[in-house]
């Protein structure tokens, strides 16, 4: 199963850069990651946009309303979506400043959420840049988690 974020604008902040740089680095070796960005702007266009480049995928909105998982339960998630066969590309969608629209919300596979916290669009790429990668070591063994 591929996977592909799509997030409204780019990462500005240094520190978010280099990490977002690092963890696409990091999932190259467990298959990849593909990060598409599409214009930030006004939540209806930003939702349309990311409605758009998530066309024909299992669609993921982070959303702060979202299911609450474990690393665990996540990793989980994503092999059972994996084992499916249906699904060949999970789209992670991060919105602008004014998050999603209901529109958006509806038409989600799921609802996600990393924080019960509103977070900046460049650290919630972030976070789930390292969950992403958190994921693909568990399934390949690597000891980067730790229970």
């Amino acid at each position: 199963m591929n996977l592909r974020v799509i997030v409204a604008g780019k990462p500005a902040l240094a520190f978010a850069k280099s990490g977002v740089e690092e963890y696409l680095k990091r999932l190259t070796r467990h298959g990849g990651c593909e990060l598409i960005t599409v214009k930030a702007g006004p939540s209806e266009e930003v939702s349309a946009r990311l409605l758009e480049r998530s066309e024909g995928c299992h669609r993921i909105a982070l959303d702060e309303r979202g299911k609450s998982l474990t690393t665990r339960a996540f990793a989980s998630h994503m092999a059972k979506l994996e084992m499916r066969g249906d699904i060949k590309t999970a789209a992670f969608l991060i919105g602008a400043a004014d998050g999603h629209t209901e529109a958006l919300r509806a038409r989600a596979d799921l609802l996600l959420a990393l924080s019960p916290f509103t977070l900046q669009h460049e650290l919630a790429l972030l976070v789930l840049l390292e969950q992403l990668y958190r994921v693909a070591s568990l399934k390949s063994g690597s000891p980067y988690h730790r229970d």
